[in-house]
């Protein structure tokens, strides 16, 4: 028997897991843009010297959070 998937989802109990949540977003965004591992790890040895790349990464995660942190309705209560 296959395992059902847990349906996809931005609802997260804690602000933590919303953030974890967004940091998976942007690193699934960065797989999709670019399937190639080896060109993958090719480029993360450029980027990761690049102050410009770390705060456009760090950018792309904030805007994920921002829409997980919405979703929640800013942790609901």
């Amino acid at each position: 028997m296959m395992k059902e998937k847990p349906p996809l989802s931005l609802i997260t109990k804690t602000p933590e897991e919303g953030f974890q949540l967004a940091v998976s977003l942007a690193r699934k965004g960065v797989k999709t843009t670019q399937p190639d591992k080896e060109v993958l790890f090719m480029l993360r040895e450029v980027y990761s010297r690049d102050a410009d790349s770390l705060i456009a990464c760090s950018q792309v995660i904030a805007i994920h959070f921002q829409t997980v942190a919405a979703a929640n309705n800013y942790w609901r209560e």
